[in-house]
């Protein structure tokens, strides 16, 4: 999208804000053809019909983001819903008593120090010397619900570009 573009968005979300409430229900109406919720209020329903437009624009969330939020929704833990999906090519980095370990996945399994390995946990052994489960040595798994920092890291970004409403 061109940069007059995106101006335009901009300046479409800043007159959304202006407007008073009951013109901001009756763009509802327009856009989503139905009634807007009665709980909601100025801010929240001009967010929701800025995020509309933003969308329609410069697309929407990707099918593993959609699922992810749907999984979250359903209460399902964060362990469950953080499957991870690794693509050859992508690096997982882990220093271990001040040397810095790199695997690349790869189709066929795992490189390290120029040799293909099955799993994770084969690599991770030959590191440390000690039985470890590969993924959450790489980073890869949760542990004890703490939040996945390496998450978004490792999520492929999607070919679109998005902002959020403002």
């Amino acid at each position: 999208m061109s940069r007059e573009g995106e101006l335009e968005i901009e300046a479409e979300i800043e007159q959304i804000r202006s407007l008073p409430i009951d013109e901001i229900r009756a763009l509802w109406r327009q856009t989503f053809k139905s009634q807007p919720p009665p709980a909601l209020g100025k801010d929240m329903l001009g967010r929701m019909i800025s995020y509309h437009i933003q969308e329609k624009a410069l697309g929407g969330l990707t099918r593993a983001a959609l699922r992810l939020l749907d999984d979250i929704g359903r209460g399902k833990p964060a362990v469950e819903t953080a499957r991870r999906r690794l693509k050859p090519g992508t690096v997982l980095v882990r220093e271990y008593q001040g040397e810095r370990h790199s695997v690349v996945v790869a189709s066929d399994g795992f490189v390290w120090r120029e040799e293909t390995y099955a799993s994770l946990s084969t690599i991770a052994r030959l590191v440390t010397g000690t039985n470890w489960n590969g993924p959450k040595f790489f980073g890869l798994r949760l542990s004890s619900g703490k939040a996945d920092k390496t998450e978004a890291a490792l999520r492929s970004p999607s070919r679109r570009s998005k902002q959020r409403p403002r």
